[in-house]
């Protein structure tokens, strides 16, 4: 988890597939137990979207970049009827209400607080609660629906770091873990502005990276995908719109030597694994060695469709 910072995770399933494709041996349940020991945590990060990171660095990447995000979201939540005063009634009942260390779901906070909130306000108070730093994911409940729990209560002990310690060590994590890449993806991938961007990376020593990955099926919203402002280095400018299905969605991804040659997708009924080809066949044993890593990964007998 630490070597990519994070992986998205508003879609659970995508975030256990993008643990997969970077560790060996893990198997799904694995990463549940994990979220559930609280040795990753899901909460807003990189983007302002969710992520699933190792404990250990929610304070210190939530303390830099969720206040930017919370800010920048201010007047969005005015028009949802979140003023300042009714938002900070809300975040006191929230805190009131987790303080007794039992993980809640959004309709049983909802029921708990005293406030009449419908439709996108509800997600609005929540993810602002937790990029200021009051609440994160918890263990999800049944069907994997989400649950929240104090940060105070959840997280192992540590503190937030100050600004120009954060983004260079976020920077540096960054290159690890992307590298090759320039500071505009740096800024686009975290949501920092350019100048701090620039910041971090200047801080950070040069370093090399691993220029021959393996074939990977890459799940929904993954994090190689979503980590450079410009792709083209992994995929053509004409084809990017293969991978972007609309509404902010990232496909599934056949990666072929660190390039994008294709898209997958797994049928859940018939569990077969179909690929289409952007051109070319694709390497038939590479593919074959990852859909039997998903076999042993989701304990089920995938099949790679003719």
């Amino acid at each position: 988890m630490r070597r990519v910072v994070g992986v998205q995770a508003q879609d659970t399933r995508a975030a256990r597939l993008a643990v997969r494709a970077r560790t060996e041996g893990l198997i799904a349940s694995d990463v549940d137990d994990a979220v559930r020991r609280g040795e990753v945590v899901r909460t807003w990060a990189m983007r302002g979207t969710l992520h699933m990171l190792a404990a250990a660095d929610v304070r210190w990447i939530v303390g830099l970049l969720g206040p930017r995000f919370a800010a920048a979201n201010r007047g969005r939540r005015h028009r949802l009827g979140l003023d300042d005063d009714t938002l900070a009634r809300g975040v006191a009942q929230l805190s009131d209400v987790l303080a007794d260390e039992v993980p809640r779901t959004r309709a049983e906070l909802m029921a708990a607080i005293s406030l009449e909130l419908t439709g996108q306000a509800i997600p609005h108070l929540l993810g602002y609660a937790a990029q200021t730093g009051l609440l994160v994911r918890g263990p999800d409940a049944a069907k994997d629906e989400p649950t929240y729990v104090l940060a105070s209560q959840w997280l192992p002990p540590g503190s937030a770091l100050d600004e120009s310690e954060a983004v260079a060590r976020l920077a540096e994590r960054y290159l690890a873990g992307y590298g090759p890449a320039s500071v505009e993806d740096f800024a686009a991938w975290s949501g920092l502005p350019l100048g701090l961007a620039r910041a971090g990376f200047g801080a950070v020593s040069e370093s090399t990276v691993d220029a021959k990955p393996p074939l990977r099926l890459l799940g929904h919203f993954d994090a190689y995908l979503l980590g450079y402002r410009d792709r083209r280095a992994m995929l053509a400018p004409e084809l990017d719109h293969r991978i972007r299905a609309g509404g902010g969605m990232i496909m599934p991804a056949v990666l072929v030597d660190g390039r994008v040659a294709g898209t997958w997708a797994l049928d859940r009924k018939a569990w077969r694994v179909r690929t289409e080809s952007f051109g070319g066949a694709l390497p038939v044993r590479g593919l074959r060695a990852e859909v039997e890593d998903l076999r042993r990964f989701l304990g089920v007998d995938v099949e790679l469709a003719d």
